[in-house]
């Protein structure tokens, strides 16, 4: 043990029946010698004596935070019932508790890497998910921790348009079109505007036969014409379903597939239509223990289960009803009626990698403030 100790505080010293015992800042070694041994023990005893009450049958009750992008919210709600009695059965003496947050993917790993104690974080780019390996906070290795790179389920980008299609809207083309208003979030906070960006501009790209690599003059023009339409950039998904649905703003929402689809059917049901556009981006969503967090306060067993539950068979079969795309193949061929087959490109294949999409467009001065313009 190190002898010297300054400004030492401990917060709170957990007591053998469980209730926290608030405790003063403890600045020399010998005042945090008496602080450990009025507990009788030290800190990795104390981590042992917890493991051995579990085992003698103590309750040991846990409570996990999940750091989350805005619109995956409906589904993790329904997942974490689901994995709180499955957790059970097989830890008898444990009861499990999920607390959520929620935001723009892109905000949401910025509080994590200034403090918020997430114990497993779920995003929808990877990017969000190298800032907190940079940080030290998630595994460099979090890829090869879960199947599929990490990656339970994928979406995609899909138009929502008002009733009966009044603006005849068919294909990302038509969003250039001077007599349409466009919905997106705002690409410097949302993993979801990037995609919805990323997804024109791919499209763009395919539709005109440029390269991302040169200069797509067509792609540019095109893309700033649709820019030109955006009447607002909302901080996050769900925030921009609610100017569309109950601010009444825009003839458009670009959206998840997964969103788009639960708008349909329980926020605006009956007063917006789906459209699939003809060529679209997949979108992963990564997800990764907090380890830094979860080691210290020995939840590392309870926050992994959690996310290995996702490639269960139960968990995927919630995806696939929440309008997401499971992992497993089977699964997603048995819900075509609802999750169609659509052309889709990988960012990475078009772009580069993550660090290379930031760099070129989302970085303050980079292409999309290039190609954004008050209409």
């Amino acid at each position: 043990m190190q002898k010297k100790f300054q400004q030492i505080s401990i917060a709170s010293i957990q007591s053998t029946n469980n209730k926290p015992v608030k405790a003063r800042v403890l600045a020399t070694s010998g005042m945090l010698a008496a602080a450990i041994m009025m507990t009788g023990c030290s800190p990795t005893e104390a981590t042992q004596d917890d493991a051995a009450n579990s085992a003698s049958g103590r309750t040991q009750d846990v409570e996990l935070l999940n750091v989350s992008y805005d619109v995956s919210r409906d589904f993790y709600k329904d997942y974490n019932t689901l994995f709180s009695t499955d957790y059970q059965k097989t830890h008898p003496n444990s009861k499990v508790n999920i607390n959520q947050s929620h935001g723009g993917s892109s905000k949401q790993a910025l509080s994590v890497a200034n403090g918020l104690q997430a114990d497993v974080v779920t995003f929808n780019q990877e990017s969000d998910m190298n800032l907190l390996v940079e940080k030290g906070l998630v595994a460099a290795d979090w890829q090869q921790a879960l199947p599929n790179n990490a990656v339970p389920y994928t979406s995609t980008m899909v138009l929502l348009v008002r009733a009966g299609n009044p603006k005849n809207i068919k294909d990302w083309s038509d969003l250039a079109r001077n007599d349409i208003d466009v919905v997106i979030p705002n690409p410097k906070t949302s993993g979801t505007a990037r995609y919805a960006f990323l997804g024109a501009y791919g499209y763009g790209l395919h539709q005109f036969k440029e390269s991302n690599n040169e200069n797509p003059v067509k792609t540019n023009d095109f893309i700033k014409k649709l820019l030109a339409n955006v009447v607002t950039y909302d901080n996050g998904a769900r925030a921009a379903t609610t100017s569309f649905t109950q601010r009444g703003l825009g003839d458009v929402l670009i959206t998840t597939e997964n969103e788009a689809h639960l708008t349909a059917q329980q926020f605006a049901k009956g007063n917006v239509d789906i459209v699939y556009p003809s060529y679209s981006i997949t979108i992963a969503n990564p997800v990764a223990v907090v380890t830094a967090v979860t080691e210290k306060s020995g939840k590392t067993e309870a926050a992994s289960a959690y996310l290995k539950g996702l490639w269960d068979k139960p968990a995927q079969e919630l995806m696939a009803k929440m309008y997401m795309r499971p992992s497993d193949e089977q699964i997603l061929a048995a819900h075509k009626d609802t999750l169609p087959d659509i052309e889709t490109f990988e960012p990475v294949a078009v772009f580069g990698s993550w660090a290379e999409i930031m760099d070129a467009f989302f970085v303050d001065g980079g292409r999309f403030d290039q190609l954004a313009t008050t209409k």
